[in-house]
């Protein structure tokens, strides 16, 4: 018997809706990776027609076979399909197998599903008839209707679970979904992230929620009970959570066999996902548990260009390569592929540029120039979808976000630059950067098919066909360039105690395991066995930030400044609280300095949340101030739900009363590591390994004298290594609150530490 509805719950007017301010928060590190864009191109339609237009309606009865007879189907389907918002709605559940009709010469429907030893690659061929899911005889007995809610996967109060890989794409879904079912969001239809949980336990039935929190409900409920089905969209993305929870997914499944598990993924390469899930271990592949169904592949051939010999810049042969096409091929928009924002705007500037002088010259076909990449805002995103006169030729050039993110319709060229912007964890120096690296083999086709979707296209690739052979088959995945720390502690958490041992669909570089081991033993995480530490371990696990984070937060109490220290953490969990108009910057930076110390900008953080609270949470005064209202609305949101934390852990509620030094050493309790000082070349060097670093130049103490000894958050790549949110500290406080880290020896020999600190 279904769960009890409760009632249905409505905000206040003048109030937030649900996930309204969640675009204020920084991106995590699995988050950067992609985009939210959300185009719909049949607005005009009703909700009905809309949802019959998109490709996966006509296969919903196909979906509801195979989840019945499958552990797990992989879905491959190219973005806007409707994977995520149509799947999650199913309606009828297929009662009995017997009752199927299994005469598969009665010429019922058939439909393109993959088996084990199939080629992979680009080829799309059903080389396997799957048992009919309907013919005329079995429509007139049992009527199929569309699509899991409805199907009966969410009676007597199961739950259909369906992650993203980033908070904005879980509440965006969500509420497309809430409205295709004319549901109040947090109702039937809900979203879980990080600090925001909008979903009733006795009335959400479709749960949208990110890979994190997913993760986050094994250490309460390990084997997921309440749920009938889980759904992994967007699983190419390969974010270190995605990693996890497929790894944690796999063992559920041996425990139980009636969870049904969805990977929907826009690429491909879906093989990988089939093998590591298929519980088959004989040669029978009629005995598989896991299968492949593709909703939509590329229906029209795109023709490969090659260079003959490598090119000195790809910005500039980009630029060149799309005036050819424009001066010498057929009708048809072109799309560039470039690595980042500052190389799409370069190119489009010179585009722009060229598009003036052909129009000199007498060219009756125009070219539009437009960008897309993640940080564009949303009007701007939207125009590369609108319709142009048949005289015009759209140009977009965009970064990655064009590859899987969204689909653009009427595409033709395609020029790929062979080169990407991917996240990437130096384990010897616990920095995280952007770089630029050759594309795989398979983002480069997933490119190529970009021209392919409404007919056939050209692919130019900028590098030669020789470069091509040697490229990686595939992109590596973030669990492979990330710190992993923050896995471990969860593993842990779990009951995982032999992490090296963990079934990871790629198995990450045992350097960085043993880097990410050392920090947590050093935040006290784990003891000297590398066992997960009570209660102090425990409680750093359940918080959803850095370790580091939670390690101040639970000290803070010690310092006697939780309520500082709550604010603090609070801020950083925002961007850009300061806004800068290009048209009033002197004057927004003079308002700033106002907030500013010499500390450094924990505590200008700090200054800005007690301004905003004496002020009563005011917009205008934001506005006065240059300040973004949203962020610091979303601050406060986020510093009652840590406080919660505290106050379950029984953190005594402090305050520092003005003195700022309990505050700077409970920083330094939890961020010893990231400590780094002034060096006679102008630069800041790390105690850990002389790597060299510089203030970001959106610091307050950037434009300040150098503090000799800082400690800082993070570290972002852009022309130089920058530390972000610094701090002016004291060296002594280091050997003080962490000589465990500084005075005894680990992997990397702490003599040289030592020795660096020699001079305090």
């Amino acid at each position: 018997m279904a769960a009890p509805l409760g009632p249905v719950k409505f905000w206040r007017p003048g109030t937030e809706g649900p996930g309204v301010s969640i675009s204020e928060e920084r991106q995590s590190v699995t988050e950067n990776s992609g985009t939210t864009i959300v185009y719909n191109p049949y607005a005009a339609l009703s909700i009905e027609q809309q949802r019959q237009k998109l490709p996966v309606f006509k296969l919903r009865n196909h979906i509801l076979y195979l989840i019945e007879n499958y552990q797990t189907v992989v879905i491959v389907g190219e973005t806007g399909c409707g994977k995520s918002t149509q799947i999650p709605q199913e309606r009828k559940r297929t009662e009995r197998v017997e009752e199927r009709i299994k005469d598969k010469a009665s010429g019922a429907l058939t439909f393109r599903v993959r088996s084990r030893k199939e080629t992979s690659g680009l080829k799309e061929v059903a080389k396997e008839s799957v048992e009919p899911l309907w013919s005329e005889k079995a429509e007139k007995r049992r009527e199929f209707q569309e699509y899991l809610a409805e199907a009966g996967w969410t009676a007597e109060g199961r739950v259909v679970g369906i992650t993203q890989p980033r908070r904005v794409a879980a509440v965006t879904v969500a509420g497309r979904v809430a409205e295709e079912r004319g549901a109040v969001l947090g109702h039937e239809v809900g979203y879980c992230i990080r600090f925001d949980d909008c979903t009733d336990p006795m009335a959400t039935r479709i749960k949208f929620l990110t890979d994190g929190m997913l993760v986050r409900e094994m250490m309460v409920d390990p084997l997921l009970t309440k749920y009938s089905v889980i759904m992994l969209d967007e699983a190419h993305e390969r974010t270190l959570y995605t990693d996890i929870a497929i790894g944690l997914l796999k063992k559920i499944q041996k425990k139980r066999g009636d969870l049904r598990l969805i990977v929907a993924s826009a690429t491909l390469d879906a093989e990988k996902f089939r093998d590591f899930f298929n519980q088959n271990e004989t040669s029978d592949p009629t005995r598989d548990t896991c299968v492949i169904l593709t909703v939509e592949g590329r229906t029209f051939p795109v023709d490969i260009f090659y260079l003959q010999s490598p090119v000195p810049d790809y910005i500039k042969s980009t630029v060149e390569t799309v005036v050819k096409i424009h001066q010498t091929e057929g009708d048809g928009d072109i799309l560039a592929f470039l690595t980042g924002q500052e190389e799409v705007e370069t190119v489009v500037s010179m585009l722009i540029e060229q598009a003036r002088a052909l129009a000199r010259t007498g060219m009756k076909k125009h070219l539009r120039v437009l960008p897309m990449y993640a940080g564009l805002p949303s009007f701007e995103q939207m125009k590369v979808f609108e319709r142009v006169s048949r005289s015009v030729r759209k140009v977009i050039v965009a970064t990655n976000v064009a590859e899987t993110s969204i689909t653009i319709g009427g595409i033709v060229y395609v020029i790929d630059c062979g080169f990407v912007k991917l996240r990437a964890y130096n384990p010897r120096t616990a920095i995280e950067c952007l770089v630029v690296v050759p594309v795989s083999q398979a983002s480069a086709n997933q490119r190529a098919g970009r021209g392919g979707r409404n007919r056939s296209g050209k692919c130019y690739r900028l590098y030669t066909e020789e470069a091509f052979d040697k490229l990686p088959q595939s992109t590596v995945p973030e669990m492979q360039r990330s710190n992993l720390a923050p896995v471990i502690l969860q593993l842990k958490a779990l009951g995982i105690d032999n992490v090296l041992r963990f079934h990871f669909m790629s198995p990450p570089p045992a350097q960085s395991m043993v880097q990410a081991l050392e920090l947590l033993y050093a935040l006290g995480g784990l003891d000297k066995d590398c066992r997960l530490t009570e209660p102090l371990g425990l409680r750093i696990a359940e918080f959803p930030l850095n370790p580091m984070f939670a390690k101040m937060l639970l000290e803070s109490g010690n310092f006697g400044c939780s309520q500082e220290i709550l604010s603090i953490a609070a801020m950083m969990q925002i961007q850009n609280v300061f806004v800068i108009p290009s048209n009033q910057k002197s004057q927004a930076m003079r308002v700033h300095r106002k907030f500013a110390v010499e500390e450094g900008d924990h505590l200008t953080m700090l200054n800005v949340y007690e301004a905003f609270i004496k002020h009563n949470k005011n917009s205008q005064w934001c506005q006065e101030h240059f300040l973004n209202y949203k962020g610091l609305v979303r601050a406060a949101t986020v510093r009652e739900q840590l406080k919660k934390l505290l106050v379950k852990f029984q953190v005594p509620k402090k305050s520092s009363e003005g003195d700022p030094d309990p505050v700077l050493r409970c920083i330094v309790s939890g961020f010893f590591a990231n400590a780094a000082r002034f060096h006679s070349t102008g630069a800041y060097r790390t105690i850990r390994d002389d790597h060299e670093l510089h203030i970001h130049p959106a610091s307050v103490l950037y434009a300040e004298k150098p503090p000799r000894w800082v400690i800082y958050n993070e570290v972002i790549q852009t022309s130089k290594y920058y530390m972000r949110d610094v701090t002016a500290i004291e060296s002594a406080w280091l050997l003080e609150l962490a000589p465990h880290f500084y005075q005894q020896g680990t992997h990397l020999s702490l003599k040289a530490k030592r020795a660096k600190v020699q001079d305090l």
